[in-house]
């Protein structure tokens, strides 16, 4: 759902909210849309409608022929802040299986195409221990398959985690290794069995890496044309031709081969690397100064 103007409020305040959404999103709501999404009777929802219609009266109409209100022309969110990212990833949550349409605000769902990508199986119980050790600020022993040469096969150490992080495609836990005496990210899919907790043998705020950020200036690559320029700037919703983005030292990495930014300069094809580093410089002594 979208992001409430004010502090979210459950019951009434809630459903005019869903009203909005519908209203926005979907172009129309009726009294049924409210009761098989909140289990209120009929008359309850006619009331919530009349109350939406009293807040904002100027943002909806009645089609009588579809028996269903329409937003009207000058409609305006008075409740919601509309979020474009958040209801496309929902939408695309619900192609992925998962979640399912009963867990969004959505009404019928337009046809979706998601690019299948192998998904590394996160087992819930790994994932709810360290939750748990992140919590109680322990450290957990792990059986941890690496792909590091020197140890080809499973090991089992101690790590002290107190964050998880993503690259987009995979999560992983950002822990202290005792064995290792480092901050290092641990792969949860690779994680094959847990064991005990024990006290911890680093603090949050000593994983420099983690709590330093860079900032990631963005330019539309130079080598497209003026035109194409501007529309990687309205793309990305450039200000003044540049994106900055505050980037954790320890994500860095996943950022440059994300967007591919290491292969800008080689790629013959501007057209696959719109963006490129206008502070390039200083990213790449950052990037060689972190430990992966």
């Amino acid at each position: 759902m979208d992001k409430p103007a004010a502090k979210p409020r459950w019951g009434a305040e809630q459903r005019l909210e869903f009203i909005e959404f519908r209203l926005f999103w979907d172009g129309s709501v009726n009294r049924s849309d409210i009761t098989g999404r909140f289990g209120v009777s009929t008359p309850q929802a006619s009331a919530d409608l009349a109350q939406y219609r009293e807040r904002a009266p100027e943002n909806m109409r009645y089609d009588s022929r579809g028996k269903r209100y329409l937003p009207s022309e000058s409609f305006q969110p008075r409740l919601l802040r509309p979020n474009a990212e958040r209801y496309l990833a929902q939408l695309r949550a619900i192609a992925e299986d998962v979640i399912s349409p009963l867990d969004t605000w959505m009404g019928p769902i337009s046809d979706v195409g998601v690019t299948p990508v192998p998904s590394r199986r996160v087992d819930p119980e790994t994932l709810r221990f360290f939750l748990t050790a992140i919590r109680a600020e322990r450290s957990v022993r792990i059986e941890y398959q690496s792909l590091n040469d020197n140890r080809p096969d499973p090991l089992w150490r101690w790590i002290t985690p107190h964050a998880l992080g993503t690259d987009g495609l995979r999560w992983h836990v950002r822990a202290f290794c005792h064995t290792e005496r480092a901050f290092k990210d641990f792969i949860l899919s690779r994680c094959l069995a847990i064991g005990e907790i024990g006290p911890p043998e680093a603090k949050p705020s000593d994983d420099q890496e983690w709590q330093t950020f860079f900032t990631v200036v963005l330019i539309p690559n130079p080598k497209l044309s003026a035109a194409q320029q501007k529309t990687i700037e309205r793309d990305y919703g450039m200000v003044n031709g540049r994106c900055e983005l505050p980037v954790r030292l320890a994500l860095l990495y996943y950022l440059d081969k994300r967007l591919r930014l290491d292969v800008a300069e080689k790629q013959d094809r501007p057209k696959e690397t719109p963006i490129v580093v206008a502070n390039k410089k200083e990213y790449d002594k950052t990037l060689k100064r972190i430990a992966y």
